[in-house]
This record gives C-alpha cells, sequence and structure tokens, in this order.
C-alpha cells in the first residue's frame, strides 16, 4: 500500500474518529481508558513524527439523528442534538490529551464561548502551525450533514493533504462485503474514488467522499480501536487508501 507520507517540510492531517469508538458497551458512552489510549496515540504522533494533527469526533456513542426522529423529533432539532453529542464527545477528548502535557484548542461550528473558541479557519491553522492539536466539534453546524462530511469540509479550509477515517468495526481497511459476514470478502488495499461510490462501498457518507475527490484529498481508512493503529494506519502499514 503506497506510504500516506507526502513530500514536504509540513505534513497536517484530519483525523475522523467515530464516536463509538470511545465508549465501551459494558462501561457507557465514554470509558477512561479508551479515551487515553487515543490521547497516547495522538501525542506520539505529534511530538515523534511532527505531524500536525486536527481532529473531527462523531457522536454516535451518545445520539444519532435516527434516534430522535424515530422517537417524533423533527429531523432538524434531532441533529442539533447529535451536534451537541460531538462536542460532549470533543471536551472529554481534549482532558485527555491535555492531562498528557499536549496543547490542545477546541473549536465549535456552533457559538458556546463557555466551552470553545469559535470555529475560525485562519485561528485553527495558526494553531497547527504552532504544534497545537485542534478538535472541531459540532460537525459543519448544520442539520441533514453528517460528521464525515464535516471532516471533509474542514481537511479542505486547513490544507489537510490527508484526512484519516478511524472506524469502530474492528474491520481495518475497504472489503467488497462485509468481512464478518462474508468470509470470502477481498480487501482492498488500494481504490479509487469513484469506485467507492460506483460500488456504493459504504466507506463514509457519500458527500464527503465526493467532496475528498474533489479537492483531492487522500482518505485512509482503518479501524482506530485498537491500539497502536493510528501510527500504523499512518505510515501505511494497515487500512486502505482511497484516492
Amino acid at each position: 500500500m503506497p506510504s500516506p507520507q507526502v513530500a514536504s517540510d509540513r505534513c497536517r492531517v484530519l483525523l475522523k474518529i467515530s464516536g463509538e469508538a470511545l465508549g465501551d458497551a459494558s462501561k457507557g458512552p465514554l470509558d477512561a481508558s479508551v479515551l487515553n489510549q487515543l490521547a497516547q496515540e495522538l501525542v506520539g504522533l505529534r511530538e515523534e513524527l511532527g505531524v500536525e494533527i486536527a481532529l473531527v469526533v462523531g457522536g454516535g456513542n451518545i445520539w444519532r439523528g435516527t434516534h430522535g426522529v424515530d422517537m417524533g423529533i423533527d429531523a432538524p432539532t434531532s441533529d442539533n442534538i447529535g451536534m451537541l453529542a460531538t462536542v460532549m464527545n470533543a471536551l472529554a477528548l481534549q482532558s485527555a490529551i491535555e492531562a498528557l502535557g499536549q496543547p490542545v484548542r477546541l473549536q465549535s461550528a456552533i457559538n458556546m464561548a463557555e466551552l470553545a473558541e469559535p470555529y475560525i479557519r485562519r485561528r485553527a491553522i495558526r494553531h497547527l502551525e504552532k504544534g497545537r492539536i485542534v478538535i472541531f466539534a459540532a460537525g459543519t453546524g448544520n442539520p441533514f450533514f453528517t460528521t464525515d462530511t464535516a471532516a471533509a469540509l474542514r481537511a479542505a479550509e486547513i490544507g489537510a493533504q490527508i484526512m484519516m477515517k478511524g472506524t469502530h468495526s474492528g474491520v481495518n481497511g475497504i472489503y467488497s462485503a462485509d468481512p464478518r459476514l462474508d468470509p470470502s470478502a477481498t480487501k482492498y488495499d488500494h481504490v479509487g474514488y469513484m469506485d467507492v461510490i460506483a460500488r456504493d462501498l459504504n466507506v463514509m457518507d457519500m458527500t464527503a467522499v465526493t467532496f475528498c475527490k474533489d479537492h483531492d484529498i487522500r482518505v485512509i481508512v482503518f479501524d482506530v480501536t485498537s491500539p497502536g493503529n493510528i501510527a500504523k494506519a499512518w505510515r501505511g502499514e494497515i487500512g486502505t487508501v482511497v484516492d
């Protein structure tokens, strides 16, 4: 699999972490050991490899828009609740990373000055240049858009060369079918954007895939729940590259 790293003095990555990856079925939506593990891996990537890191975290461990719709809540309101769930996850990640001595800045697409900075693109880039990890919360700030699409949008805005999509599926990459259900499923080490769309591979929201294609952002899909996988995916040892 081709290495994700690019030939430049500075490499910037946007890591999308599934909300479900932060919890444990037996321990609730947030698991301290998982948060600490992720924080250690992110700090290692920042300090040892010098990668500039921005994060977008989902909120599915706390709330999904479809949950509210099923309860009779209108879709925009339910999505707004989901955006608030991403802020809760982002605050937890921020705390875990800061506990290791790594400076972090949390920016929210929804104004909540007591908890986070407003999302300002130039300020986010400046934080990254200063070696801070930046966490983007509240998705795009608009209903009907997934956090996958928010991640693709932020990646383009901050000039990230790579978007790493960390799933919680236990499956390290993209397959022709779900390998947990179909033992004959074939793993793709490398696949094109159009193949993902044409084959409906359900890697992430198709709006996000199209956006990454239009803005030439390489995507790495991998399982983020196993210790050490973030660095392994970065080095091209696991996962699937989409470009």
